[in-house]
């Protein structure tokens, strides 16, 4: 007997601290990763003052047309890519000052300030992804390699996931 996959997927939905900006049929999963991602979302909007959006784009690869992956594409109304120029530019920043606590500074108001950076740490710290034996945890955006969770990123894997974070379960 035949499964229909499409029929086992749901739209990921908004929760009390974030609400999806996408259609509901931009991030199709599985129940687990909606269940997973629905929660590590909460926990990472729990401290804005209002519900922060989320744009979920489809993918194009296998284990998304089961739904066992998903891909952020932007966080509060801004893309990924332009979340990552100006963690750049604040690094760039750093670079060009001596002093190590004025250094600190800018990375820590930076910090505060890129809700893409912060969204990648909440899914680093907060999510239960896949490992797939052989493979790296499957949690890849435009900070991988310098924040993890597997820094040796190809240059290829870490071009395509430049603009959009993509997780798995």
């Amino acid at each position: 007997m035949e499964v229909n996959v499409r029929s086992v997927m749901v739209p990921i939905r908004s929760g009390r601290n974030f609400r999806v900006d996408s259609p509901p049929g931009n991030a199709l999963v599985t129940r687990e990763l909606a269940a997973e991602l629905e929660r590590v979302l909460d926990l990472f909007g729990a401290k804005r003052r209002r519900p922060v959006g989320v744009f979920f784009k489809p993918g194009i690869f296998g284990h998304h047309k089961v739904g066992r992956a998903a891909d952020i594409y932007a966080v509060g109304g801004i893309g990924f890519d332009d979340w990552k120029k100006r963690w750049d530019v604040a690094l760039r920043r750093c670079f060009a000052v001596n002093d190590a606590s004025e250094r600190r500074g800018i990375l820590d108001e930076e910090r505060k300030r890129n809700l893409g950076w912060q969204l990648y740490k909440a899914l680093q710290n907060f999510g239960r992804w896949s490992k797939p034996v052989g493979y790296p945890v499957q949690l890849f955006g435009p900070w991988t390699r310098s924040e993890g969770p597997w820094k040796p990123i190809s240059d290829f894997l870490l071009n395509a996931h430049r603009d959009h974070i993509h997780v798995a379960k």
